[in-house]
């Protein structure tokens, strides 16, 4: 049976923003007292977990909320430097047009996500947008309940370990793509329901439950 509900998440998965956090996470770091992240420190922090990473840079918790309120500051200046991945549009107007509720989840401002999203945001039924790097479960229930979709007919895509996490803590498929911010071995090690490394992979095993990866 189909999956009647795909959230996903934006940046790293819909959007290629990673380009753009790379030239921006220092200036983030000066501005908020953290440590910088140096060229052969990415690829260890794309295997870490997001707790992992705030424990690296030795970011304060307290003061993430003014981080991410800074941050949606900057990405919605450079929000013509943002794209989406080739193939994303068609997609999700595939998944639509065969009756599968598309909702979003992203810690940007919804705003923010409608600009990058341009015409595709009128595919979204939902959306949860708010800064909160450990609150992914409470916002995947809120859109199943919003949504009126038993757990078992709902899929969260994403590109990072937390979204994997997320998902399992709400008993919904997780699927993890392969071009986002996280490395590849990184969510496999999860184990996640599908592994996705091409954008066609995601209509097809979302409108016939089939596996891939």
């Amino acid at each position: 049976m189909p999956y009647s509900l795909a959230i996903f998440d934006l940046d790293g998965t819909l959007a290629d923003s990673f380009p753009w956090f790379l030239r921006t996470i220092n200036d983030i770091a000066d501005h908020f007292s953290f440590r910088r992240v140096a060229d052969e420190d990415v690829e260890e922090l794309r295997h870490a977990s997001t707790r992992e990473i705030l424990s690296r840079l030795e970011v304060p918790l307290w003061k993430l909320p003014a981080i991410a309120r800074h941050a949606r500051r900057l990405k919605a200046e450079a929000a013509a430097e943002i794209s989406l991945f080739t193939g994303v549009e068609a997609m999700l107007r595939t998944l639509t047009e065969n009756g599968v509720q598309l909702a979003l989840v992203t810690s940007d401002s919804e705003a923010n996500a409608r600009e990058k999203l341009g015409h595709s945001a009128a595919l979204f039924s939902h959306f949860d947008c708010s800064a909160s790097l450990f609150g992914k479960p409470t916002k995947f229930r809120r859109l199943v309940r919003r949504a009126g979709v038993e757990p078992g007919k709902v899929i969260a895509i994403g590109d990072e370990v937390r979204d994997i996490e997320a998902a399992r803590a709400v008993g919904v498929a997780c699927g993890a793509v392969c071009w986002g911010y996280a490395a590849p071995a990184a969510l496999r090690a999860r184990a996640p329901d599908y592994v996705f490394e091409r954008m066609d992979e995601i209509a097809d095993a979302v409108r016939r439950n089939r596996r891939v990866g």
